[in-house]
């Protein structure tokens, strides 16, 4: 049986592989994921060997319409998968010679090495398009929230301690600006693959004219005049792996930004903070205990953060101590890789669906901000304007605050001389800092949480957006 159906290979051996061999060593069961854009690839190299005088017209006019129909079933669920054939690109082979005489003549100076490494360049530019819409998506998403709550405060933190006052606009705008950052390092890693390795062959190239920029050209591996981008070495161009290792680190740094925003809205969803409540359709229920609700998906987008974490691993891992050129192991790629495109997108499409339906609740958020100690550095800042250098000013409000806590009494309502005996600095007027607004109106500056730069801000992001729409 492995004779037979091993023949695109198996001319050395005068047996074929066992069938625990070829159970373990199949990749069929993930890498037909490829099977699209190996198509696309195969489609071009019959063109370029037409260009070339390998294929007349009508033999690259029979493999190109058998490519098509062997497309067209495998979208439609009608083609069936031999694991004997190791991968996506034998089993595509093989039953195109079934129907196609002239198909032998398809992998002339090609191999498997350069034919996968182009497969897995239009399937990341295909993913890296997916991505860049589902990041839109949450952008949008995330801008129209924050356009609704320029006003509505709430404590900024740090070590989950309560700091300063910000807007709510402001917090979501800094997811805003990570997940912007992710749209940016996709679009650079789209560019910076858009490179074609097919001519690499094994790992030396080959003997036969073939024309390498042609089949670029074909498959979109061009810069902006046009013109073909080629790898340069055939070593590195069959043995690098670092598109899909780029992909799962941006896959997985985006995780990172999507987990801390889960936290976030976790915590402010607790009946300890309950500044927001979720909505019904991303939260569930529990089992025994009628009164919960549960923040499911942000929990399990904080969980599957953790995948791309891992997938990323998986990838530096089985490469690192790799020699040029093509090893087995590399084959191993593929599964990380994938999970992280899937994971990834549908963590993004979740949040995208599910921050439009977040509620704020004004009355919590106000009483959580309406505690003095918020503006103890305004007041810190404000001896500064009376001439009481900074270290001095910090050093008597930390005294201020040891003395309300001492009277628990609030520290904008501390006895006026027992105020100033604590910190010396203060004049007439030194508890008009502890009103809101001004505090707000005057963190005017670029990128600060008022609301000048935070309108400023949303006007940047929706035009932005409204482009690259």
């Amino acid at each position: 049986m492995g004779t037979d159906k091993q023949a695109t290979w198996g001319g050395r051996f005068t047996g074929g592989p066992s069938e625990r061999m070829q159970a373990f060593s199949e990749s069929v069961s993930f890498d037909a994921e490829l099977a699209p854009f190996d198509i696309i690839g195969s489609r071009a190299q019959a063109a370029m060997l037409e260009s070339i005088g390998i294929l007349t017209a009508e033999e690259r006019a029979a493999i190109d319409a058998g490519l098509v129909t062997i497309g067209e079933e495998i979208s439609a669920g009608e083609f069936t998968w031999d694991p004997v054939f190791e991968d996506v690109h034998m089993n595509i082979e093989q039953a195109l010679s079934a129907r196609v005489p002239a198909a032998a003549k398809l992998h002339t100076a090609r191999s498997r090495n350069d034919q996968v490494a182009t497969d897995v360049r239009l399937y990341l530019r295909w993913a890296a398009d997916e991505i860049d819409r589902s990041l839109a998506g949450v952008l949008a998403s995330l801008v129209d929230l924050a356009e609704k709550h320029v006003e509505l405060l709430v404590p900024g933190y740090t070590h989950l301690q309560r700091g300063q006052p910000v807007s709510v606009a402001h917090h979501l705008l800094a997811y805003v600006e990570m997940f912007g950052r992710d749209r940016e390092r996709f679009a650079l890693f789209r560019e910076r693959i858009n490179v074609c390795p097919l001519g690499s062959g094994a790992l030396a190239g080959t003997t036969l004219p073939i024309d390498r920029e042609f089949v670029a050209k074909e498959l979109g591996f061009v810069d902006e005049a046009g013109e073909p981008r080629l790898t340069e070495n055939s070593l590195d161009a069959v043995s690098d792996r670092d598109a899909p290792l780029e992909f799962c680190f941006n896959a997985a740094l985006s995780g990172l930004h999507l987990s801390r925003f889960a936290e976030d809205f976790i915590l402010w969803n607790s009946s300890e903070f309950g500044f927001v409540a979720l909505p019904d359709a991303y939260t569930t229920g529990s089992s025994l205990m009628p009164q919960k609700k549960n923040p499911d998906a942000l929990e399990l987008i904080r969980g599957k953060a953790a995948r791309l974490q891992g997938n990323l691993v998986t990838l530096q891992s089985m490469v690192k101590n790799l020699p040029l050129t093509y090893n087995r192991d590399l084959q191993e790629d593929k599964p990380p890789l994938f999970d992280s495109f899937r994971t990834l997108r549908d963590c993004l499409d979740v949040l995208a669906d599910l921050v439009p339906g977040i509620e704020f609740r004004p009355a919590r958020c106000e009483s959580a901000v309406s505690d003095p100690l918020l503006l103890a550095t305004d007041l810190a800042d404000y001896l500064v304007e009376q001439g009481v250098p900074f270290r001095q000013a910090h050093h008597q409000v930390g005294a201020l605050v040891g003395l309300s806590e001492k009277l628990d009494t609030p520290i904008n309502e501390l006895p006026e001389g027992e105020a100033r005996a604590a910190a010396e600095g203060l004049s007439d007027g030194w508890r008009e800092v502890f009103d809101l607004t001004r505090a707000m109106d005057r963190r005017s500056g670029p990128g600060m949480p008022g609301p000048v730069p935070v309108r400023k801000s949303l006007a940047r992001w929706k035009s932005r957006l409204a482009k690259e729409s």
